[in-house]
């Protein structure tokens, strides 16, 4: 469909979705009209499946997941054209109603800032009268948690905080790559894995020309786990999604423009009140690193040694095309999380880790500049509060390993007098803030 013809569509809607409990697929049909005719899409996400079949109840548990996976994980095509009109295809209670306006619009914030559509901002979807059945309780609060791999710091801290409260977990991620398959293979514990197939003519318009920009994947993920949780008979879906996630990278039109939304913890609370609201989880989603910061995280995975050949945080290196690099180590990811681990390691630890020294090296100050807030805003990445930053920096400076770096001693010079004061006060290794962590769990974060 030509780009012009795109444009001129002013509605998206959600034709249908089914599953096949034989084969765990699940289609999603989605569809842009207007004026220019009709651009439709399937979606694929393939579920994996438990031993014995499922019982009724957990078949009409997953169903109502599914209802809200369908509307959430639509943002992918939505965005091709960013329509005036969203219609939603069933009635929806208060909560769901939330969640859905949230995503497409906090959610897909930072595409309309970088598009300037400022309307995405205040899309408020067409949702049909009716009631809505109620949803039957579903209690899967003392089950197994399902534990959501990424393959980088934050999530092998939870795993192993997990595992040393005996809580048993069950790794999980979406599309594994090999940084996750290694990451797995090196916990030790029998992963779960699910598929998910973007239509291939989403692709063919975004080459042509559409729309496109940041989505926020984590809710159509997170939304994945739960599904997959539900089928498998397992319990709580644990997120490690930390507190600055909730921090925005600016202000646009009156709106916080936040890379990290869909981490955050506002989209944490919208998600669980859906859950319970539409499909009647009594505890279906929460982040076990919610109250801590970034640089509390690496402290704590610095403890951590048995993952050091595997781990990565880098989202660019998957991209890379020798398999063996897992870090890129020129993007604002890499130079975030080597700041944050490095006070807490030896040198020739880190160094390891990632290949290479990013301290060493002074092309990287101009990045680093932007994460301490030197030069512009917070980069749209997932990265730390530029307080963390300064006050990981104000750590390396103290330490005779790394306080003559080249990058160390131009970015100390830099930072301005009331930065430094400000990361004096600091309270990034307190833990604070809201979280929703049942009590069961919260052992788990606990030393010993």
């Amino acid at each position: 469909m030509p780009n012009e013809q795109l444009r001129r569509m002013d509605a998206f809607t959600f034709p249908s979705y089914s599953i096949d409990l034989a084969t765990g697929e699940a289609l999603f049909d989605y569809a842009l009209t207007g004026p220019g005719g009709e651009q439709r899409f399937t979606e694929a996400i393939t579920l994996p499946l438990p031993a014995e079949p499922p019982s009724d109840a957990t078949v009409a548990t997953l169903g109502r997941v599914l209802e809200l996976l369908h509307m959430v994980a639509g943002v992918s095509y939505y965005k091709a054209a960013a329509p005036r009109r969203l219609v939603l295809p069933a009635p929806l209670g208060g909560a769901a109603a939330a969640l859905v306006t949230a995503v497409y619009t906090k959610g897909l914030a930072e595409y309309a800032y970088r598009n300037q559509l400022p309307h995405v901002l205040e899309l408020a979807p067409e949702i049909p009268a009716g009631s809505v059945p109620p949803a039957r309780a579903y209690d899967n609060s003392d089950l197994r948690p399902l534990s959501a791999v990424g393959g980088g710091k934050d999530s092998i801290v939870s795993l192993e905080a997990l595992r040393r409260a005996g809580l048993d977990p069950v790794p999980f991620s979406v599309n594994p790559n090999h940084v996750i398959v290694a990451v797995n293979e090196a916990s030790g514990l029998a992963a779960l894995a699910a598929r998910r197939r973007i239509d291939p003519v989403l692709f063919d318009l975004n080459a042509a020309g559409a729309r496109n920009g940041h989505i926020p994947v984590t809710a159509i993920n997170s939304l994945i786990a739960v599904a997959t949780a539900v089928l498998n008979g397992l319990g709580p879906v644990v997120m490690s999604n930390e507190r600055s996630a909730s921090d925005p990278n600016l202000v646009w039109n009156g709106h916080e423009i936040n890379h990290q939304w869909s981490k955050g913890v506002e989209a944490e609370g919208l998600l669980r009140a859906a859950l319970a609201e539409h499909a009647g989880l009594t505890e279906p989603y929460f982040s076990l690193l919610r109250s801590l910061s970034e640089l509390h995280i690496a402290r704590l995975f610095a403890e951590i040694d048995r993952y050091d050949d595997v781990v990565t945080s880098c989202n660019a290196a998957f991209k890379l095309r020798d398999a063996s690099e897992r870090w890129c180590r020129d993007c604002p990811k890499c130079r975030f999380v080597f700041l944050a681990m490095a006070p807490f390691m030896p040198r020739e630890r880190v160094v390891r880790i990632f290949g290479g020294d990013l301290l060493a090296d002074e092309s990287q100050l101009p990045g680093y500049r932007e994460l301490l807030g030197v030069d512009g805003h917070k980069p749209f990445e997932c990265v730390g509060e530029v307080e963390e930053s300064v006050v990981a920096l104000g750590l390396l400076a103290e330490q005779e390993q790394w306080r003559a770096a080249p990058v160390v001693r131009a970015l100390v010079d830099a930072v301005p007098a009331t930065a430094w004061s400000a990361a004096a006060t600091s309270d990034v290794f307190t833990p604070g803030g809201p979280h929703f962590v049942p009590s069961a769990y919260a052992k788990a974060l606990l030393p010993g």
